[in-house]
């Protein structure tokens, strides 16, 4: 049985509603009419005889338009533009109940004469609506026949498998939403930056012990069309402008060392001025030249303090990626948190959420704000822990056992398909101390426990975790800036060679306190549906037990010879003499 083109509205209004909605002349309506025409196209005809048709389309255009500007050694690098359209085409056949998605990584074609061709996923950059169809009438065709096939194969393996009947729809039955967002201005003042990139890149030129370094500026802007035979017909913009300083080094026993600052805005005008970017450069310098001469420690099991974003890096890696929904329905996963909802998984005073729709706090944009999943589905806040007890997961329309809806999480980078994933992840606490209470906490624990010495993590680069049932649950982080904290008198002296490792359940669970001060860690999260911005909000916390093990030791020499800019100095040096 055929669903109606538009439980909501019949197509014509919707179109209606749409050119109501911006300029006549606006190419984006021209994008959607020809992408509205190919799917009520398809709907209407597509069905191989003797088959079913499909139940459910979905099209999406994203149309990338990016710059980036990198410099080094006070010279440009790299001066680029560029302009991408990818397209994606969900097609399903069967029903919500029951239908013919699988995970992607078993996703086939089936040819009779032993060749395949793959559609490209790639859209024209000329606003051509019939260019667009075609390329959308091939997508359409190659994922219907592939998911035809595999319906008849699921409906097979379903005759072998027992009858469960908990077992959660396929797909989820979510409104539809129409919205089209006002275009959003995409400025690049590329001499500005260029001027900007030279100047902070040359800063490096006087430290030879500082080997590489590089300064990039970027700007990207995602317009996205999303229309659906449920009636759905979505136009968005986003913005972002990033700039990123990174520097290289090795110690003395050849360890590599690097140090970095980040900023994101969705704006140009965010973007910090000369006078803070050239303060935040020198203090790269002068962390990384201090790393060189720190020592380096043992492996670490004690208590320790996480600045807010390394807490924020902690929390993100530990509970976020296990609170993603379909994590809890794939048995390749190690459902960490499957069945534990109502119960008590972390400290009573931690509360969590998930909350897309937060475009800034306390005056800093947030990365993982957006208005409607790749899914079409209206982006919405997600309690997920309330007062230490787990509440709710993140949710694209996979279903899980007891959560049938979407709660606006499905996410994805380009034409890949979307899976459930964090937006801004905010953590809360009640059990909050100033810096320097936490700090005698972190003393008083450390010599409870008979430590010499606690921990103070205050950078971190990252992480990463395995949540698969294959090996062990984990995860690990790599602190940047780490302190040791003496227990006689409190003397902080850098240290470096560790990284964090543990098992999820045990580090969260370990946390005594927290810091009144939230911080804010922007970036980019990969996982199995790409790479998406994200965000973490956090304060400080203090651990009973984490875990440092040693990093990898470099054994390589640094370069034999001087830098020539250092080289060329060394003259001018000896007749000052």
């Amino acid at each position: 049985m055929r669903l109606p083109l538009s439980p909501v509205l019949p197509l014509l209004a919707v179109s209606a509603l749409l050119a109501a909605a911006a300029p006549p002349a606006d190419p984006r309506l021209e994008m959607a009419d020809a992408m509205i025409a190919e799917l009520t196209r398809s709907q209407q005809q597509l069905q191989l005889k003797g088959h079913e048709p499909p139940y459910f389309i979905s099209y999406q255009l994203k149309d990338y338009d990016q710059y980036a500007i990198a410099a080094r050694y006070g010279a440009i690098f790299t001066d680029d533009g560029s302009r991408d359209r990818r397209l994606a085409a969900d097609v399903r056949v069967g029903s919500y109940q029951f239908d013919s998605s699988v995970p992607e990584e078993q996703d086939f074609l089936v040819s009779t004469k032993g060749t395949s061709y793959y559609a490209r996923p790639d859209g024209p950059i000329d606003d051509s609506p019939m260019a667009l169809r075609t390329a959308f009438w091939l997508l359409t065709d190659e994922k219907y026949k592939s998911a035809l096939a595999q319906f008849l194969k699921k409906k097979g393996e379903d005759v072998y498998t027992v009858e469960d009947p908990k077992r959660p729809p396929s797909f989820s039955k979510e409104r539809p939403n129409t919205h089209v967002q006002p275009s959003v201005a995409f400025p690049f003042d590329r001499e500005r930056w260029r001027k900007v990139a030279r100047m902070l890149s040359a800063r490096f030129n006087g430290h030879p012990e500082i080997f590489d370094s590089d300064v990039r500026v970027t700007a990207d802007k995602v317009m996205r069309v999303f229309v659906s035979t449920e009636g759905s017909r979505i136009i968005t913009e986003e913005t972002l402008y990033g700039l990123h300083v990174t520097a290289v080094a090795r110690a003395e026993d050849g360890q590599l060392l690097d140090n970095s600052r980040n900023y994101y805005t969705p704006t140009e005008a965010g973007l910090p001025d000369d006078k803070t970017l050239l303060e935040a450069t020198d203090k790269v310098i002068t962390e990384l030249l201090a790393l060189r001469k720190a020592p380096a420690i043992d492996p670490y099991t004690g208590p320790a303090i996480l600045a807010p974003e390394a807490s924020g890096v902690l929390f993100h890696e530990v509970l976020g990626h296990r609170l993603e929904g379909h994590r809890q329905a794939d048995d390749r996963e190690g459902k960490t948190f499957r069945g534990q909802e109502g119960k008590q998984v972390l400290p009573p005073f931690l509360s969590i959420s998930d909350d897309p729709t937060v475009r800034e706090l306390s005056g800093e944009k947030l990365n993982g704000y957006y208005l409607y999943d790749e899914e079409g589905v209206k982006a919405q806040r997600v309690p997920l822990v309330e007062k230490g007890v787990l509440r709710n997961y993140l949710l694209s329309r996979q279903p899980v056992e007891g959560f049938l809806q979407s709660n606006g999480h499905g996410r994805s980078q380009g034409s890949q398909r979307p899976v459930a994933r964090m937006a801004n992840l905010l953590v809360d606490s009640t059990k909050q101390v100033s810096d320097e209470e936490l700090k005698r906490q972190l003393i008083a624990e450390a010599k409870r426990q008979g430590k010499p010495y606690g921990l103070i993590i205050r950078d971190i680069t990252g992480g990463n975790t395995n949540t698969s049932s294959y090996g062990y649950q984990a995860f690990k982080g790599v602190p940047r800036m780490v302190f040791r904290v003496d227990v006689r008198d409190g003397k902080e002296t850098l240290v470096r060679g560790v990284e964090i490792v543990g098992t999820p359940l045990s580090a969260v669970n370990r946390i005594l306190a927290s810091g009144s001060r939230q911080g804010v860690f922007n970036g980019f999260c990969g996982a199995e549906s790409g790479m998406v911005p994200v965000s973490t909000v956090a304060p400080a916390m203090l651990l009973q037990e984490i875990e440092l093990q040693r990093t990898m030791e470099g054994k390589d020499r640094p370069p034999i010879l001087s830098s020539p800019s250092a080289a060329s100095r060394q003259p001018e040096a000896k007749k000052q003499e």
